[in-house]
């Protein structure tokens, strides 16, 4: 009877454990603990009970993992800001990562904007390329000839 007891507090204990962590990493041997408390409850030997734990855990891994994996990937989805990389500026303030100071208008939208590179600083009217975007701020470099 204490290996039911047991059972049910490692399937509490991974169910607990999964809904901290909210990534399905716990789920499996949540599973697979169920069917060594269900196999305790017929009064299988331990061995069994600890078998088939293991073997229900990998099967639930393999089986469902996948499938997991699919629905939890993460898509990348382009917004309308993406349109700006690649794209020539005109700095309107002064960029200096040190002083934290930039703005940079492109296509008639004036962005927060720092230097790709921390040493380079950039005047105002110079002309500059989007590199990419990082957070609210355009990080850009110097516009090369072919851009």
């Amino acid at each position: 009877m204490i290996q039911v007891w047991i059972w049910l507090a490692v399937l509490v204990g991974f169910i607990v454990l999964e809904a901290a962590t909210v990534q399905l990493v716990t789920i499996w041997f949540a599973v697979g603990a169920l069917a060594g408390l269900i196999a305790a409850l017929f009064h299988a030997p331990v061995w069994l009970q600890i078998a088939l734990f293991a073997l229900v855990s990998v099967l639930a891994l393999v089986l469902t993992r996948p499938l997991v994996k699919k629905m939890t990937a993460r898509k990348f989805s382009p917004t309308n800001a993406d349109r700006f990389i690649g794209q020539t500026g005109v700095v309107t303030k002064r960029i200096d990562n040190l002083q934290a100071s930039g703005e940079v208008r492109v296509k008639g939208t004036v962005w927060t904007a720092r230097s790709d590179d921390e040493a380079v600083t950039f005047e105002e009217n110079e002309t500059v390329t989007v590199k990419r975007i990082d957070g609210a701020k355009l990080i850009v470099e110097k516009k090369t000839q072919e851009s």
